[in-house]
């Protein structure tokens, strides 16, 4: 347990950025699919994720069942960190880009934060680029108020701790 004295939300954003754009940043992905009888299935992957342009991208085969679960429900939750210093993303796909056709500038910062390239082997790998709309952090009982970093896609720079 931490001794530290809760941090103030701007320092909690800080933080929060600062490990979404940290080199080789891993993230928990959840999905989840229906089996015949209509049953969920969830789902749970580490892949590695990188921060562009304000948007969570993940490179991962087309034909996975990660990449078949978040583009038919279109939405997905990451878990980053360790239980004592957590942050989860709910993210919403904006776009699913075949790593053969994307944008340079994409391909580079994937390539160069999460220190391996998807460009060598490009078949069937494609971009997940996932708008966040709620980004929670915390790290202990004491944080828990105010854990609400982002709601609706906006930063919650102010207002009630909640």
């Amino acid at each position: 347990m931490t001794t530290d004295a809760p941090r103030t939300r701007q320092q909690r954003i800080a933080d929060t950025l600062a490990m979404l754009r940290s080199p080789a940043c891993d993230a928990w992905v959840a999905s989840a699919s229906s089996d015949d009888d209509g049953a969920a299935q969830p789902y749970l992957v580490p892949l590695s994720l990188v921060w562009w342009r304000e948007r969570v991208v993940l490179a991962l085969p087309a034909s996975s069942r990660t990449a078949r679960n978040v583009v038919a429900s279109l939405s997905t939750r990451l878990a980053l960190g360790h239980t004592r210093d957590v942050v989860l993303v709910d993210a919403v796909v904006e776009q699913t880009v075949p790593v053969a056709d994307a944008q340079a500038d994409l391909g580079e910062r994937y390539a160069a934060q999460a220190d391996w390239d998807p460009r060598t082997d490009p078949d069937g790998y494609v971009y997940l680029v996932l708008r966040p709309v709620r980004i929670q952090a915390w790290r202990e009982v004491d944080e828990m108020r105010g854990r609400n970093l982002m709601r609706d896609g906006e930063w919650v720079e102010s207002g009630p701790e909640l």
